[in-house]
């Protein structure tokens, strides 16, 4: 157990990291053609917009923060004035809200994926399948919150502290899988399923998401005329 647990928080993260970087790099190299997300709203409107909506500004939401939360060293938070306990109870109101977003929108984006006889034919194994990865990391990482809410009422900023703590010494590139030994597995089942998440990204419609069109904010905009069928 202990080589696992070792492998899982001491080597997978630098497999997964190494793959997402390298591979996103060779398939923009190789396979410009398919670096796009393939809408589907053409073939079937229904709900797509709503479903899209909650998607996006769920995982949105998550990324940032996670990253926040996650990467800001402990002392920053404390210069900050906000105690461990603001932290924490931020983290779970915010985690709960854009989670719940995120998985109310995969699931339904997924069911139609697999439901529509259309968007069926038109989905690769790949697109449906990221979707529900997806949406089962972000139900993984509600199923923490009763944990989280549990240590917050306790008092206890610990749990919290060493997840960042852990997440911070990958990326300084001195791994410590010590710091995570004793968390609850509901945490690491979540933290297993999105290191995945950069694993599966290159191969799958993610890659869309590093041409993030931020231009759209502020292009001019544009005349729409609906034909009406008389």
């Amino acid at each position: 157990m202990d080589f696992l647990h070792n492998f899982i928080f001491g080597v997978y993260p630098y497999i997964a990291l190494t793959a997402f970087l390298m591979g996103s790099w060779i398939r923009f190299d190789r396979e410009q053609y398919t670096w796009k997300s393939d809408s589907s709203q053409l073939l079937s409107k229904s709900g797509m917009r709503f479903a899209s909506n909650f998607f996006h500004y769920g995982v949105l939401g998550l990324f940032l923060g996670h990253a926040v939360g996650l990467l800001t060293p402990h002392a920053v938070f404390l210069a900050l004035g906000v105690s461990d306990m603001a932290h924490q109870w931020l983290a779970i109101v915010a985690g709960a809200l854009f989670g719940s977003a995120c998985v109310i929108g995969a699931v339904v984006l997924w069911l139609r994926r697999l439901v529509n006889a259309r968007v069926r034919a038109a989905s690769r194994w790949a697109d449906t399948g990221i979707i529900g990865w997806l949406a089962l990391t972000a139900a993984a990482g509600l199923l923490t919150i009763p944990f989280s809410i549990g240590h917050a009422k306790a008092g206890d900023a610990e749990t919290m502290i060493r997840l960042a703590s852990w997440v911070q010494s990958v990326l300084y590139l001195h791994p410590d899988p010590a710091l995570v030994r004793d968390v609850d597995p509901a945490y690491k089942f979540h933290m297993f399923l999105g290191m995945s998440v950069f694993l599966f990204f290159p191969f799958t419609r993610l890659v869309h998401v590093w041409s993030a069109p931020f231009g759209y904010l502020t292009r001019a905009y544009q005349i729409v005329r609906l034909k009406r069928v008389r």
